[in-house]
C-alpha cells in the first residue's frame, strides 16, 4: 500500500457486499463490474457466508439492510457514504464522487440514495419467516447460479 504525501495509506482495494436477492442492487453490481476501476472493487453478496468468513466482527444483518463497502485497511463505509467511495473507485465517476462530498453535492447523494432505497424497499421481496432467514434473522443469500 503506499502512502499518499500526508502520512495517511491509500486505498487499494475495497469489498462492496450487496444484497443478492435485491434486482437493483443486482444491477447496480453488474454495472460497477463494467466500470474501468482505478481501485479494485470485489463484488460479495452480504451475508453469505464468503462475506462472514471475510469478515467475522461485522454485523451481517446490518449489510442487508445498507450497502456497506469495506476497505483493504479495515475502513467501513455505509449507506450515503458507500455509495460515494464506489463511485470514486471508477475512473470516469471519481470526479462526481469528490463533488459528492462536498456541501453542494451530499444533499444530491443522500437523496439518491434514499429514492434507491425507497425502490428496493417497494420491489424486494421481504424473508419469510420460517425458512428463508438463517438464526440471526437475516435472509439467506443464494449464490450465482451456476453456469452466470
Amino acid at each position: 500500500m503506499a502512502a499518499r504525501g500526508d502520512g495517511r495509506l491509500s486505498v487499494e482495494r475495497l469489498t462492496v457486499l450487496y444484497e443478492a436477492q435485491c434486482s437493483l442492487c443486482v444491477h447496480l453490481r453488474q454495472w460497477l463490474m463494467k466500470q474501468r476501476q482505478l481501485v479494485p472493487l470485489d463484488l460479495v453478496p452480504a451475508a453469505s457466508q464468503e462475506a462472514r468468513r471475510r469478515f467475522p466482527g461485522l454485523d451481517h444483518s446490518g449489510t442487508l439492510e445498507e450497502i456497506t463497502v469495506i476497505g483493504d485497511r479495515g475502513q467501513v463505509y455505509r449507506g450515503t457514504s458507500a455509495w460515494i467511495v464506489c463511485l470514486w473507485a471508477l475512473a470516469e465517476h471519481r470526479p462526481r464522487a469528490h463533488w459528492l462530498t462536498t456541501p453542494a453535492g451530499r444533499p444530491f447523494a443522500r437523496a439518491t440514495v434514499l429514492a434507491a432505497a425507497k425502490y428496493r424497499s417497494l420491489t424486494a421481496a421481504p424473508c419469510r419467516s420460517g425458512g428463508d432467514g438463517d438464526e440471526d434473522g437475516a435472509c439467506l443469500v443464494r449464490g450465482p447460479e451456476p453456469g452466470a
